[in-house]
């Protein structure tokens, strides 16, 4: 794993980024759902920090990336950190490179004090699953995940 390194993404790195998005969501068969661009990424990214975006390199050439977010624990009273995506290309999987993914954004937690670490995965990633489970994660069995998406937040706002 010495070939494998993490970096914080660039500017450069959003047609990468895209790219990899793309890839995750037909992994996850929900490539119809991807309505993200350049533009936006940069937007959202690189203008206005709303998100931070890692791209992990082996022997030089990108192989994965993570991307994530502050949240908040009123119950906590500090920040967190919210995964959306860590993403390995398959030919990559099973070096190692997810689980330093995670190391190196734990220690990302760690270094700026927040309170907990937090992602989802869909309920038939078996293979992710134990892979979380190995690293002592706790599924959030008694919690559900709501979402407005860009319709329905649009329409509840007009009301």
């Amino acid at each position: 794993m010495n070939n494998f390194k993490i970096r914080p993404a660039v500017l450069e790195d959003v047609p990468l980024i895209l790219g990899f998005i793309k890839d995750l969501a037909e992994y996850e068969e929900l490539s119809a759902q991807v309505t993200a661009t350049e533009e936006l990424l940069t937007e959202w990214i690189f203008n206005q920090r709303k998100a931070e975006a890692l791209i992990g390199d082996a022997d030089g050439k990108p192989v994965g990336y993570a991307l994530f977010f502050h949240n908040f624990s009123t119950f906590l009273g500090r920040a967190g950190i919210y995964i959306e995506d860590i993403y390995i290309r398959p030919e990559h999987r099973k070096k190692g490179y997810g689980k330093m993914f995670f190391k190196y954004i734990a220690g990302l937690c760690a270094r700026r004090g927040c309170g907990r670490l937090e992602w989802a995965c869909l309920d038939w990633n078996k293979p992710s699953i134990d892979f979380y489970l190995s690293m002592g994660a706790q599924p959030l069995n008694d919690w559900t995940i709501y979402r407005l998406n860009t319709d329905t937040l649009k329409n509840l706002a007009d009301e």
